[in-house]
């Protein structure tokens, strides 16, 4: 994985993220103190180092923050993969918190799709809307080029749930950029998509 970095100005959000080699300092301000915690989550758990800043409408609320966060992390991950040659390309794991369990299974191809399956009890956790993380993974998996299929397969706590699904992601995604002996296109057509 390569340095990668990018930025998207609209009149909703001001965005820069920049994905770094392993072991470099991650960064995460994006206003909505919830979203830091779980982009930080992300961040660790699949030993990608991100820097990533965020001024966003929220005075209207969170939904353009966190959905163009998603766009742009997604772009970020794809620029930084190149043309995903020498990665294993399939991850996939199971993250417990307590009383939940995640499960996320994916694959880096160029074949955008998200199965979402995730029930929250509440709207909100802080200033976080709990709908948001659905958004959140369409707009990464769009923009990344990555089938992604999240489920919380039980849980209470819709902190534990989505803390649970963000960091399943996260695991899966370490597996998946783990390098090939090759350092091929691990495709049987030779190319992805």
């Amino acid at each position: 994985m390569q340095t990668a970095t990018v930025t998207r100005i609209s009149k909703e959000t001001e965005i820069t993220i920049t994905i770094l080699p392993e072991d470099q300092n991650m960064e995460i301000a994006t206003g909505i103190g919830f979203f830091d915690h779980m982009l930080t989550a992300l961040s660790v758990h699949s030993r990608i180092p991100m820097q990533i800043y965020v001024k966003g409408d929220l005075h209207v609320d969170a939904h353009h923050t966190v959905e163009d966060t998603g766009i742009v992390l997604g772009q970020a991950f794809a620029k930084a993969l190149g043309d995903k040659s020498g990665i294993v390309r399939y991850g996939s794991a199971y993250i417990p918190m307590d009383e939940s369990l995640a499960f996320c299974s994916l694959d880096i191809c160029n074949r955008a799709f998200l199965v979402f399956n995730a029930e929250f009890t509440n709207p909100m956790i802080g200033a976080y809307d709990t709908c948001l993380t659905e958004e959140f993974m369409r707009a990464f998996a769009c923009n990344a080029g990555i089938t992604l299929h999240c489920n919380v397969l039980y849980g209470k706590n819709d902190h534990h749930k989505t803390e649970a699904l963000y960091k399943a992601v996260a695991h899966a995604l370490r597996i998946a950029t783990a390098p090939t002996t090759s350092g091929e296109v691990f495709s049987t057509k030779g190319v992805l998509g």
